[in-house]
């Protein structure tokens, strides 16, 4: 199965759904086999860190993997979710902007 997935490493996302609604974060790392993301400051837990050679244990905060259904491209100019779509112009294939039609 090839999972197609309009979401970049880097890009700023806003979260859709769950307990950070409406938060913002940069993608830190791309899961396209399990169809996650892990976002910068979202969906934080506690885990309990057994110690080892490079760091000591204890409580540490980790961010968690997130489905990319609950994410959306976040528009800095309109300060809202948008959907991306392709264009293919002089055998280049680019993100758009479905919305406005601008290049991302």
């Amino acid at each position: 199965m090839n999972n197609k997935l309009k979401l970049k490493k880097g890009d700023e996302v806003i979260v859709l759904t769950g307990k950070d609604k409406g938060k913002t974060g940069k993608i830190i790392k791309m899961l396209p086999k399990q169809m996650k993301a892990i976002v910068s400051e979202i969906n934080r837990v506690k885990k309990n860190q057994k110690p080892d050679n490079n760091q000591p244990g204890g409580i540490i905060d980790k961010e968690m993997p997130i489905h990319i259904s609950n994410l959306s491209f976040y528009d800095a100019e309109l300060k809202k979710g948008i959907r991306i779509g392709y264009k293919i112009k002089d055998n280049k294939k680019t993100r758009i902007n479905k919305l406005s039609g601008k290049e991302i």
